[in-house]
């Protein structure tokens, strides 16, 4: 079975040093950043693609780890974010079979983002973009950031919004007050990651920018960061007091949102979220090198679902939504 996974992340020469001289591996990176992932994340060639080649992944999206970009100045964020683009289309370029990209954006100066944005897709072949988080506290609900979506809807490739760092004052208020490792797991991967992804997608909702651009595509990871669980409460408690709309929330949940497996390996998940949105909005991703390319492929080869559901999101779905063929 052909398998496509697209929430699989590297880290290019440039951030890598700036890692490295800020120490940014040290408190929140300590627990996640091992040697062992630093140098999966770093790698581009054979030892990736014998990773992927030992458990039949035969394409993977590649995107950016997630980094704070607001603590950089604005010149030097443009430039790394230029040189990891270019560094990952070298890759593609060296294994057009293999790899794919999604391009990292200067979320802190959108202007530079939306032509980022467009010599990414326009020159150098990527098939959208990722967007870590909110950007100085800001959702991408905010006006300011409008002309990226609308770019993102004129070259016809989606966003994926991928989890990053909650604002210092949301950790402080809700995840703070435990030992640390516990603050920083319930702040991130533990919880705060994907409630706070969950939110993002509804404020992209109730701000009504579908009905401005009913075409534009969102990608969210995680099993739908718990929204599928929530769609009727939403439907039945939150639709009704958006009068600003054209149609119900969830409707728009269903048809300008992807959801990805990436690393919510249990079939209770994959069940609740196929049941939900159904087989055509779901696709395959490992979240490489967080979790293990063995993990997805196992759990997606023994998922209790048809084959023909498991045909579209181990590759159909890919495929159709990022023109891949």
């Amino acid at each position: 079975m052909h398998t496509i996974a697209i929430e699989e992340h590297f880290l290019s020469d440039g951030f890598k040093e700036v890692i490295k001289r800020e120490a940014r591996h040290e408190g929140r990176w300590a627990a996640s950043l091992t040697a062992e992932r630093l140098s999966k994340l770093c790698d581009l060639g054979p030892a990736r693609v014998e990773d992927m080649d030992a458990w039949g992944i035969d394409l993977q999206i590649i995107s950016h780890l997630q980094l704070d970009l607001a603590s950089l100045p604005v010149s030097d964020a443009v430039s790394l974010v230029r040189a990891a683009n270019d560094q990952l289309a070298a890759a593609v370029k060296a294994h057009p079979d293999r790899y794919a990209g999604f391009a990292l954006l200067p979320m802190t100066d959108p202007q530079t983002a939306v032509d980022e944005l467009e010599r990414a897709v326009r020159s150098l072949g990527f098939k959208g973009a990722m967007i870590n988080g909110t950007t100085g506290g800001l959702f991408l609900d905010h006006p300011s950031f409008l002309p990226i979506l609308e770019r993102a809807a004129a070259l016809d490739v989606p966003i994926y919004i991928h989890p990053a760092e909650p604002p210092a004052a949301v950790r402080e208020a809700y995840y703070s007050g435990f030992d640390p490792a516990v603050n920083n797991s319930l702040a991130t991967s533990g919880w705060g990651w994907h409630s706070e992804v969950g939110i993002h997608a509804l404020r992209l909702i109730l701000s009504g920018v579908f009905d401005r651009l009913p075409t534009l595509q969102i990608i969210i990871g995680h099993m739908g960061e718990m929204i599928p669980f929530m769609l009727t409460r939403i439907n039945n408690a939150l639709a009704p007091t958006a009068k600003n709309l054209q149609r119900r929330v969830p409707e728009y949940f269903l048809q300008n949102f992807y959801i990805t497996i990436s690393g919510f390996f249990a079939d209770p998940l994959l069940l609740l979220t196929l049941q939900t949105v159904g087989a055509d909005r779901i696709i395959f991703a490992v979240d490489y090198p967080f979790s293990k390319n063995e993990q997805g492929r196992i759990f997606l080869d023994r998922a209790s679902i048809s084959q023909a559901d498991k045909e579209k999101i181990s590759h159909l779905n890919a495929e159709r939504l990022l023109k891949l063929t």
